[in-house]
């Protein structure tokens, strides 16, 4: 038995508990988690320094470095989104179809947790606590893989994760850290005791994790994000806009990386985006038509498809709204895509042509994200359409059973016609 065999089994079996406990236990593991990060600070602070200054070292690129550090503010936002997911509803033992399926046996679609789920992650500390907050509310046990510049930082709040599930009657078993590229090969072939693996980043990554396993998969990949201002954009709005969308924090996956500028409207806004752009330290890369308006670095055909997670943006100049749709829906992730215009019906066409997670009118892309959209935290950002999509909260993390409840029925007994189908909806919820 390896040591990733029982810890898988060990998650397994934690889940067995975890799955049936009421709300308030796990809410109650929330909040304590809260408290012990706070008690904890300086500890964690200590950590993810060490971790800052070898990943300087190693020379990686300051937007990743931002990615990665934990301090007070990181703090403060993972622990008001700890308090915040406990005041969230439960997730869990709601009946969401009841029917009468004869006289005397009613069936009942009630929801329920996943599982043991193996989730790899970027190196953003913070997610960790995410993640894990999110699978122990909706009573999922999981198995967490960070990035390795991220090691000690993840250690340490793992450890804070683990002492909040103890602190509260659950196994520590709930959540537990992978730290080697070996764990996750040796994950992936624990089909019989994991029910879902959950990669986050590139394409390349989320197809060599589908291709390695026989484990379900939900792909978290790239971010490329688009905003597309059209010829009836106000060119104030638009740049405010499009700014914001990829200078607020360059290094998400929601932030834009290329930006699409319809061609009668171009004379008006491009010069006032690149001024902008280029005051917040953002190097353009434009098409043809772009080069031809402002300085910028002539685009290459690899830009379109690109997540540059840094200051750098692509523009290209197109000649209508079809072709901006059709570029976003041939290079884009289907992450989060928003259209900047004041005509509503070329709002429709985009929102309803663009096949992505999110679509925007008239709004930052920086607006993709789980704790705004209310659902307390995030799993990640689902590119795909089986079985979550977008911010992945809660809900994301919850499949149903089937409960039939009868008291000695028979399928003989509609065979003979002693009963029949009256498949009548019930107005109630499942008692168990």
């Amino acid at each position: 038995m390896n040591d990733l065999h029982d810890m898988s089994l060990r998650a397994r079996n934690a889940y067995y508990d975890l799955s049936v406990s009421d709300l308030q236990s796990r809410n109650r593991v929330l909040l304590t988690l809260s408290e012990i990060l706070k008690e904890r600070a300086e500890e964690i602070f200590a950590q993810n320094q060490l971790d800052l200054a070898d990943a300087e070292k190693s020379g990686l690129p300051a937007p990743l470095l931002h990615r990665l550090k934990f301090g007070r503010d990181k703090l403060a936002q993972v622990t008001a989104g700890l308090d915040a997911l406990s005041t969230l509803p439960d997730p869990l033992s709601r009946t969401t179809y009841a029917e009468e399926i004869e006289q005397g046996l009613e069936l009942y679609r009630v929801v329920c947790p996943i599982g043991v789920i193996g989730i790899i992650f970027e190196s953003r500390p913070d997610a960790l606590i995410q993640i894990a907050s999110l699978c122990i509310k909706s009573g999922n046990t999981v198995l967490l893989k960070g990035g390795r510049e991220a090691l000690r930082s993840n250690q340490i709040l793992c450890d804070c994760v683990r002492r909040a599930l103890s602190a509260c009657g659950f196994s520590p078993d709930c959540a537990q850290l992978l730290e080697s590229r070996e764990d996750v090969s040796s994950m992936l072939k624990e089909d019989k005791l994991i029910d879902l693996i959950i990669p986050r980043g590139s394409n390349e990554f989320v197809r060599y994790i589908m291709d390695h396993s026989r484990i379900p998969v939900l792909g978290h990949s790239d971010g490329i994000c688009h905003v597309y201002i059209d010829q009836a954009a106000d060119p104030a709005l638009a740049v405010r806009v499009a700014v914001d969308s990829k200078v607020q924090n360059v290094s998400v996956c929601n932030a834009a990386e290329t930006i699409l500028i319809h061609e009668k409207a171009a004379p008006a806004v491009l010069p006032a985006l690149a001024e902008a752009l280029s005051a917040s330290g953002v190097e353009i890369r434009g098409d043809e038509s772009a080069c031809g308006l402002i300085s910028c670095v002539p685009a290459s055909p690899e830009d379109w498809a690109s997540e540059y997670l840094d200051y750098i943006v692509s523009i290209r100049i197109v000649p209508s709204l079809e072709e901006a749709v059709s570029h976003i829906n041939r290079f884009g992730s289907h992450h989060t895509d928003c259209i900047i215009t004041s005509d509503q019906a070329a709002a429709s066409v985009f929102m309803n042509r663009v096949d992505s997670a999110g679509v925007y009118w008239n709004v930052s892309t920086r607006f993709a994200d789980g704790f705004v959209y209310g659902f307390g935290a995030e799993v990640g950002i689902a590119t795909g359409k089986l079985h979550a999509r977008g911010p992945m909260g809660l809900e994301g993390l919850t499949t149903y059973k089937y409960k039939l409840i009868g008291s000695g029925q028979t399928m003989a007994d509609i065979k003979s016609g002693a009963a029949v189908y009256t498949h009548r909806p019930l107005e109630k919820q499942c008692p168990f």
